[in-house]
């Protein structure tokens, strides 16, 4: 293998390795993911109620399957199950753990606990005592609250005045009551959020399962999901992102780094002919490409897979960093993702040239030399029937994102991208003579005798031009689709919530949220009409997709008895005054089948079963979430009886009951909307990651290929040198064949991302068109198309440049 060949697929290698084992990393960590154990030290085990939800579902076409989805919030455990724990063998006491979020007179958030609960981390006391009456509370130093100092704390209703009786030092925020105190403010008589188990070293945890049949016992590092349940929450998603990216970046992988290496070995295909010719045998041959493969691919494989872990942990850090990724969720490094990189890598490579180097080893010597000289006209016919089943395939998946709706609608999307992709692979030849007789027409106009030259250049080298276009409409197709479903997504949310929102002001929250009072106060100011207190939180159902059914975590709202008047969800069946006591009202999306007056069975924040009936259907899903409730049910059933925000109808002076209760601001709608649009952009900030690592990928890739495809044409500029051309002239060719091929594939790819977009507007977000910034598509563009000419230009002037005389090498 020649050296500018050799470190060309040496850098697609390790680019591919790094990319598929930084996936690896993410999947590690999801995997091994346990928030740090902070609260909870000095406790041998902690008992906590079931966390996730497990059920039965119908499959098509087969039996009930079991799935299971964690839950968003606290499942609450009866205080009453300590006695059976205490009796337990090596048990010396058992904690009744609560936890509420409170704010001090300044604002900063603290967590509410009993004092019994202390003893847990242990927390000790820096200076005075424990609290005994109903108004004594100790802080956390970094409170910034002196001993003795009076102070308002707000838990469950106004701020109220408490005085502090002692400080603690280490551990995070915290407001320790007395037990009686804290339990009024927690706000759930005979439960606690967790049971914690002060034991000797060798308590047995099947006994102790045993003593609390139903609940989960974690011990060792599983304690600590036991205090931040987002970890816990947010791996299954990690999970399904990060296999989802993985198998994004093995087909990226396989695409590029598969079409770079059929190009060497086809620009090889005269010195495979000579070996033909001087009696190498086909296994020969092949085993000569794969010691090739072994010895470029190894060093390469193994590189990237090192690199991949940074680049894991930056992937890794930059999440925490903006707020996907809890806080708490710990990064994994160890030699797995470099050993699955580095055999993903050499797999992927070894396939790619047995395949290639099946018809240079196969072919006649005297057929071999002909087509080194001269491309052979037509494709095989397995190539173009494998096209054309992948085009077929695309446009299936087109027609049912058009006609399904949710995560159907947009898995099929992510089916149509793929399937069209491999069919530009497949058909790219037939693309750039497609691409060459349209686009050779504008060329030759430009430029007659140079653009006659390009256009009969890219029709003579059709494969090697399918091999350029494929790349080039990859990054175009992949990192369009990416960036502008983002966008539309975010349009479509803020659109949707933007026109649901009938209030005319909001109060709202700085802090954890608001005490259910808030609502009633703002109710009872004059010129107000109507104040619907709204709580999120996350339920989980079985949703019907296709005739299966899927267990979903959804995204739900409490909605107070006035949201008719202050929220428009565009009910299409039913009322949502009819949404009260026990009924429910479903997006359009997840409804499925569902009729107003449908029984459906779900499982509320705190994974309590409750079997509902549909009250409405509605259409704004994705602006004001899947599932509404009533406040009241979803309150009970949560983590906090805090709301999020209040909807309040009329322009009444709210001042006096924002300054009433720490943290609260009146918005208006527009800043509101703002404030969700950011957020919801914030949330994107996964698939930029990704479409920066693979468009990256395909586009050092792209480069890598038409440097090479162009240095190997060293005969050809040699010859058009020889009748006649100047090096002026040859130039102005290759530029012009350049806006021919890149042309075609950022037609290609463009058609494919258009395709894509709009499918995915209409059936996910629910707009005509999917909202493409002009600033972000030119630049795209301009990226690809500028690298890929940069890379066929430079390399075509350097090797004019360095054969002074035109001879034939």
């Amino acid at each position: 293998m020649k050296k500018g060949a050799l470190t060309g697929v040496f850098v697609a290698l390790t680019f591919a390795a790094a990319l598929i084992g930084a996936c690896g990393v993410l999947l590690e960590s999801a995997l091994r993911a346990h928030a740090p154990v902070e609260r909870f030290g000095a406790a041998a085990a902690v008992v906590t109620g079931p966390q996730r939800v497990e059920t039965r579902v119908k499959r098509l076409g087969e039996g009930p399957a079991k799935q299971s989805r964690p839950l968003a919030e606290r499942a609450r455990v009866p205080i009453a199950a300590a006695d059976r724990l205490r009796a337990v063998p090596g048990v010396q006491d058992v904690v009744a753990d609560v936890s509420f979020p409170v704010l001090t007179d300044s604002g900063r958030p603290v967590t509410g606990h009993g004092w019994a609960s202390a003893v847990l981390r242990p927390y000790e006391l820096s200076a005075g005592r424990a609290p005994r009456a109903a108004d004594e509370v100790v802080l956390s130093e970094s409170a910034g609250a002196a001993l003795g100092q009076r102070v308002r704390l707000q838990a469950d209703g106004r701020p109220q005045p408490y005085r502090v009786v002692g400080l603690v030092s280490a551990g995070p925020d915290a407001a320790f009551f007395t037990a009686e105190t804290a339990a009024a403010l927690y706000g759930h008589p005979g439960q606690a959020d967790v049971l914690a188990v002060l034991a000797d070293s060798g308590v047995s945890s099947d006994a102790l399962r045993a003593a609390a049949p139903g609940l989960t016992v974690a011990t060792g590092s599983a304690r600590g999901e036991a205090e931040d349940l987002s970890v816990a929450f947010a791996r299954s998603d990690v999970l399904e992102m990060g296999a989802s990216l993985g198998g994004a970046s093995v087909l990226t992988a396989l695409v590029v780094v598969g079409g770079l290496i059929v190009l060497v070995i086809r620009e090889r295909a005269r010195e495979f002919a000579l070996l033909r010719a001087v009696g190498a045998t086909p296994g020969q041959v092949r085993r000569l490409l794969m010691r090739e493969t072994w010895a470029v691919g190894a060093p390469a494989a193994l590189l990237g897979g090192l690199v991949s872990l940074a680049l894991g942990a930056w992937a890794h850090s930059a999440m925490v960093g903006r707020g996907v990724l809890p806080q708490g969720f710990g990064l994994s490094l160890s030699p797995l993702p470099v050993l699955a990189a580095f055999a993903v890598t050499l797999l992927i490579a070894v396939l790619t040239v047995l395949v290639a180097s099946l018809r240079v080893s196969r072919i006649l010597p005297v057929q071999a030399l002909g087509e080194s000289a001269v491309e052979p006209a037509g494709l095989p016919r397995w190539r173009v029937a494998t096209g054309a089943v992948f085009l077929v395939l695309g446009l299936s998946a087109l027609g049912t994102s058009m006609a399904a709706g949710g995560d159907v609608a947009l898995a099929s999307v992510s089916g149509l991208v793929l399937s069209l992709i491999i069919a530009t692979a497949l058909l790219g030849p037939l693309a750039a003579r497609v691409g060459g007789r349209v686009l050779g027409r504008a060329v030759r106009l430009a430029a007659p005798v140079t653009g006659r030259m390009a256009q009969h250049a890219g029709a003579a080298a059709a494969l090697r031009a399918g091999s350029i276009i494929t790349p080039v409409a990859l990054a175009i197709a992949f990192a369009g689709t990416q960036l502008f479903a983002q966008s539309t997504v975010v349009r479509a949310t803020t659109a949707q919530a933007a026109d649901g929102n009938l209030a005319d002001q909001i109060l709202a929250s700085s802090g954890a949220g608001l005490p259910g009072e808030a609502a009633e106060a703002v109710r009872r100011q004059p010129g107000v009409t109507a104040a619907a207190p709204v709580k999120s939180t996350t339920v989980v159902m079985a949703v019907r997709e296709l005739g299966e059914q899927t267990l979903r975590s959804l995204p739900a709202r409490g909605i107070g008895a006035d949201a008719a008047a202050t929220m428009d969800p565009k009910v299409s069946a039913g009322r949502l005054d009819d949404l009260r006591g026990g009924t429910v009202a479903l997006s359009r999306e997840v409804a499925g089948g569902l009729r107003v007056g449908s029984a459906v069975p779900l499982w509320l924040g705190d994974g309590a079963r409750v079997e509902l009936r549909v009250a409405a259907v509605y259409d704004r899903g994705l602006g004001l979430g899947d599932v509404l409730l009533p406040h009241d049910l979803v309150a009970a059933h949560s983590s906090t009886a805090l709301d999020d925000h209040v909807l309040v109808k009329g322009n009444a002076d709210l001042r006096a009951v924002a300054s009433a209760y720490t943290g609260a601001r009146v918005v208006d709608r527009a800043a509101f909307g703002a404030e969700l649009s950011q957020a919801l952009r914030l949330q994107g900030f996964f698939s930029q990651v990704v479409v920066a690592a693979i468009a990256g990928f395909v586009v050092i890739g792209l480069v890598t290929t038409l440097a090479l495809a162009t240095a190997a044409r060293r005969r050809e500029f040699a010859l058009l040198r020889l009748v006649g051309a100047t090096r002026r002239q040859v130039l102005r060719m290759v530029r012009l064949e350049a806006v021919i091929v890149l042309g075609t594939g950022v037609a290609i790819g463009s058609l494919i991302a258009a395709v894509t977009l709009t499918a995915f507007a209409w059936a996910v977000a629910g707009l005509p068109l999917p909202a493409v910034s002009p600033v972000g598509a030119g630049l795209l563009l301009l990226g690809v198309a500028g690298s890929g000419a940069a890379a066929i230009v430079l390399p075509a002037r350097f090797t004019l440049r360095r054969r002074t005389s035109p001879q034939i090498p």
